[in-house]
């Protein structure tokens, strides 16, 4: 089977964006000629026309679109690992770990973090992720797994490890109607405006950040969403708004303009895991797994 190169398809998926063979050229650093070079051996390869050129326009052809298309993640996902061990050699790690978070990140992952270094010479780096999409950037590649809330149910992803369970709070401002009692039932969330969060997270997960009915059906009103945590308490702060937190969370923000309470008959609670793509699995995050399962 005939194999495309690198700068081939880089060359395409250049000219699929800028559609014009001379600002192509330009972009990529090469000649005109040696840009139609490329495409020119692409086609070969491929057996099919994939760009259209006339003296107006440039287009791609259907068949070329397609394969822009396909191609363009994979491509994407090369750079980036040429990338990855680019920066390993020149800091000499041996091996790194990309994890996302989209919360706070508690001492006993930084101390698994630091053991998985000084074990198995593995580097972990962490990168902040939107808080209501726990899973995009786990599937579309650009962290090697995430320690985010469940559920997780995706058939694409894998739970390597589950934190303890933890109760959930509602947050309400100090000066709130409800703010004395000592505790709510859920019936009562009817009568809030409950914080949701912005994101591309699926739908189940929404519903158990954020509940959309009481027991016996009737609406939580929820007509504002947050992006972050410390969003969401100052909008608490103001009266307006509720918001469920799981206990450690509660606690991390715990201030005079803040009650956090109890709600009779909320059943679920909360619940991080560490969640990897199933055919992305490695020894590395077998290995942060079992860490964090030693120190939970």
């Amino acid at each position: 089977m005939h194999q495309a190169r690198v700068q081939q398809i880089e060359c395409l998926l250049v000219l699929a964006e800028e559609l014009h063979f001379g600002r192509s050229a330009e972009r990529l650093g090469l000649s005109q000629s040696r840009v139609s070079q490329l495409i020119a051996e692409l086609e070969a390869r491929i057996g099919a026309r994939l760009v259209e050129r006339t003296s107006r326009r440039v287009s791609l052809t259907r068949i070329g679109a397609q394969f822009a298309k396909e191609v363009r993640p994979a491509y994407h996902g090369l750079v980036r690992t040429f990338a990855r061990a680019r920066e390993r050699a020149m800091r000499g790690a041996l091996e790194e770990l990309r994890i996302g978070f989209t919360g706070m990140v508690y001492e006993e992952i930084t101390a698994a973090f630091r053991t998985l270094h000084e074990q198995h010479g593995i580097t972990v780096h962490t990168h902040d992720l939107p808080l209501g999409s726990p899973f995009t950037a786990v599937l579309d590649g650009e962290v090697d797994a995430v320690i985010a809330e469940l559920p997780a149910h995706e058939p694409e992803l894998t739970v390597g490890f589950r934190f303890p369970a933890q109760d959930q709070l509602l947050a309400l401002g100090s000066e709130h109607p409800l703010a004395g009692r000592d505790i709510l039932d859920l019936e009562d969330l009817a009568d809030l405006d409950l914080l949701h969060r912005i994101g591309d997270a699926p739908d189940y997960w929404k519903t158990a950040r954020t509940p959309p009915v009481t027991p016996s059906g009737t609406t939580i009103p929820s007509t504002t969403g947050i992006t972050s945590i410390g969003q969401g308490m100052s909008l608490v702060a103001s009266g307006r708004y509720a918001m469920l937190a799981c206990r450690p969370v509660t606690e991390h923000h715990a201030r005079t303009d803040l009650r956090f309470l109890g709600v009779r008959g909320l059943e679920a609670t909360s619940q991080l895991g560490l969640v990897w793509r199933t055919d992305h699995a490695s020894p590395a995050l077998s290995a942060l797994a079992g860490l964090l399962k030693s120190t939970g």
